[in-house]
């Protein structure tokens, strides 16, 4: 790993800091109620980018294993669209690369299962790997064995010896999550048949800053990823990128980068780069100013709400949300719970602010004149599933990329 004061990709001491969240709680550490009195550790949220190869990326870093075990609570199978997008890019996978029962698929952070099992159905063999053990355990009861270890060089190395060899890798929402990114693309490298495909998957960083989605900015992502960074870090680590494409609608907006071990680029790859150039590392400097208005804009129109009488309830204890909610500074004050469908999270409370998370039925049982979308990227999915509450008189505030009730 290069010092803290380099990029954790290159190496290189030219790291420009762009945009600073201040001192927050861990994303996903919800709190039971026996544990509303005592301290919260709080990390810094520094925003940084290098001038060498693009990588955006924090300052400092929290353990992996303080963030991804025990205290993470988040699964994937809890959200419909995100199921019906892991369907469609493994049925995509299976036609493109002629997978069938001699081959095997290989999912970094594999989670509850909710991509492989789709793999499983087809009779086509299938590895998870992920450290946490409740999200591994639901894996494996739909039948996807799952290692609990975080991958890297060494597990792949391991993998070889034990004679695995993938004909595809997929990385769903992972690369940004890990704070050695050279030693999971070497990895991917060691453990990828010379035909096979890795599958990256990630929130692409130019949506981030178009959209403001600052809230995705929180200690699990060390870095947010351009083209240009990720076709620097696969050649770096025997790979080369050969393939986008763009999901605007998936987690605020996403790409998926194709990797291989042959340099085969697709035409639209040299255009994403060329875009990038242009656009060069002064596209980020006025970000953080943006999210200072917006912040504030959101917490007036909240004050302003409340000032009228209205209740407000906000939806989605996920991680995006504990960013939002201390940052902006949206307290009990302002909104009196949070519902979540995850049931593993009813009953905690969120990180710093301490609001209850309660099941979405509180919504009928409340009805609140407000529901802030935490989890606006999945606006229209939540939108659609509480058709209810709407009938009933209630009003979504959705609050990226600027401040909107509908």
């Amino acid at each position: 790993m290069p010092p803290a004061d380099a990029c954790r990709s290159c190496g290189a001491a030219a790291l420009k800091v762009f945009l600073r969240l201040g001192d927050l709680p861990l994303p996903d550490g919800l709190l039971r109620e026996d544990q509303l009195g005592g301290p919260e550790a709080r990390f810094p949220l520094d925003l940084a980018v290098c001038s060498e190869c693009t990588l955006v990326q924090l300052l400092g870093e929290v353990p992996p294993e303080q963030l991804f075990v025990d205290n993470y609570l988040y699964f994937s199978s809890y959200s419909e669209s995100l199921l019906r997008h892991a369907r469609e890019h493994a049925e995509n996978l299976i036609a493109e690369l002629g997978l069938g029962g001699e081959s095997l698929v290989v999912e970094v952070a594999s989670n509850d299962g909710y991509l492989l099992r789709n793999f499983v159905e087809h009779g086509i063999p299938v590895l998870g790997i992920d450290p946490a053990p409740t999200q591994a355990e639901a894996a494996e009861a739909v039948g996807v064995p799952t290692l609990r270890e975080f991958f890297g060089s060494q597990l792949a190395a391991r993998l070889r010896t034990d004679g695995r060899e993938a004909n595809a890798i997929v990385a769903f929402n992972v690369l940004a999550h890990t704070p050695d990114p050279n030693d999971l693309v070497a990895g991917m490298a060691a453990l990828l048949a010379d035909d096979g495909a890795v599958s990256i998957e990630n929130t692409y960083v130019r949506d981030l800053v178009d959209n403001l989605a600052f809230d995705t900015v929180y200690h699990e992502h060390f870095s947010y990823l351009s083209c240009t960074a990720v076709e620097g870090l696969a050649r770096r680590n025997g790979l080369f990128l050969n393939g986008i494409e763009h999901f605007p609608s998936v987690q605020g907006g996403a790409l998926r980068w194709r990797l291989g071990k042959r340099d085969e680029p697709g035409p639209e790859v040299e255009r994403y780069l060329a875009e990038e150039r242009e656009l060069g590392i002064g596209y980020y400097r006025d970000f953080g100013e943006r999210v200072t208005r917006l912040s504030a804009e959101l917490l007036e129109l909240l004050r302003s709400l409340k000032s009228d009488g209205a209740s407000i309830a906000a939806y989605g204890a996920a991680a995006k949300g504990t960013v939002l909610l201390n940052h902006v500074g949206i307290d009990g004050s302002l909104v009196d719970f949070v519902v979540d469908r995850n049931p593993h999270k009813q009953g905690l409370f969120m990180p710093g602010v301490h609001l209850p998370i309660r099941a979405p039925e509180a919504l009928l049982e409340e009805r609140p004149d407000y529901l802030l979308l935490l989890a606006w990227n999945y606006r229209d999915e939540v939108i659609r599933q509480q058709a209810e509450y709407q009938s009933l008189g209630g009003r979504f505030i959705v609050p990226v990329p600027e401040p909107e009730i509908v």
